[in-house]
């Protein structure tokens, strides 16, 4: 059964009346991605590291990397249009 959050905010949702700016997405992806990167350099250090685990961590942080992309080229205007 899922416990409650300690301080009473989960970690991943904001409340519903908070407004998430595409910066403040951006920048919480970019923090996301550079945590997963630390992780996989931890992981590396083991000479028997998880291969599975370390496969996984990876392709979530590419999935971060192109919602990150996608997000900077919403953000920057079409300058052709």
């Amino acid at each position: 059964m899922n416990e409650p959050p300690e301080n009473g905010v989960a970690d991943d949702t904001e409340a519903a009346n908070e407004l998430v700016t595409p910066g403040m997405r951006l920048l919480n992806l970019q923090t996301k991605h550079r945590a997963l990167d630390v992780q996989i350099d931890e992981l590396h250090g083991f000479p028997y590291q998880n291969q599975i685990l370390l496969q996984r961590l990876k392709k979530e942080k590419l999935r971060l990397k192109d919602a990150i992309t996608r997000l900077k080229d919403d953000m920057i205007p079409d300058l052709n249009a």
